[in-house]
């Protein structure tokens, strides 16, 4: 199976085409067939679609020939975010493909596949950041925001996600610092091997964008 990833929830835009090898006996083998990443927080919008575009030339493909597509649904800030769900979705649409989304900070913890306790955080800005905990690689805590010295980290083994803000707890550092394409596969790999239906794209901001609709600002002004 072939499979469209992508994932803007970090300064990393991030495409990719991925082979998902179906196995009656074991987990599913996940191969990059082609990659791209480029980081830029305030340009989600016009990276992403020519990052896939180039993705399916140099796999050889279209994208008919896409049989499902995975894209991380956060945490993120709002804007970056909701360009990767939106173009994820339209190509589902257009394709009549399936659209899985995952929590990206799984994606994170799938790359590093650390056998013991793993702290993912990414930047939330606000000088806070997003936070989830993971045991052999399950989720155990979180996704959640928090600011990094109200995080209570005791028993956690190693820590992945953006470096500056990884660095600050003093643990061992991981260097995975967004979702590849195959870790955001390798975490929707059973519902898509079992082509299960997909639920609601819905994303993770954990707390309200900081723009606001005319309604929102014209009820702020009237409870000052």
């Amino acid at each position: 199976m072939l499979v469209l990833a992508v994932d803007t929830s970090t300064p990393a835009v991030t495409a990719g085409v991925v082979r998902l090898t179906e196995s009656a006996d074991s987990d599913a083998a996940v191969t990059t067939v082609a990659m791209r990443v480029r980081v830029d927080a305030r340009s989600h919008a016009e990276i992403l679609t020519p990052n896939i575009l180039e993705c399916l030339t140099e796999s050889g493909i279209t994208a008919a020939d896409l049989d499902a597509v995975v894209v991380g649904v956060g945490p993120g800030p709002y804007t970056g975010l909701r360009v990767g769900m939106a173009t994820a979705a339209a190509f589902g649409d257009a394709l009549g493909a399936p659209v899985y989304g995952v929590c990206s900070l799984d994606a994170i913890a799938a790359d590093v596949a650390e056998p013991g306790c793993l702290l993912v955080v990414t930047d939330a800005r606000r000088r806070e950041i997003y936070w989830a905990r993971y045991e052999a690689g399950v989720r155990v805590g979180g996704p959640d925001v928090i600011a990094p010295a109200e995080l209570e980290y005791g028993g956690v083994d190693a820590v992945a996600g953006s470096a500056p803000h990884a660095a600050a707890f003093g643990l061992a550092v991981r260097d995975v610092q967004a979702p590849s394409p195959a870790g955001l596969v390798a975490v929707a790999a059973a519902d898509v091997e079992g082509r299960a239906v997909p639920g609601p794209l819905v994303p993770l901001y954990l707390r309200r964008p900081d723009a606001k609709t005319l309604d929102e600002r014209a009820a702020a002004k009237a409870r000052q």
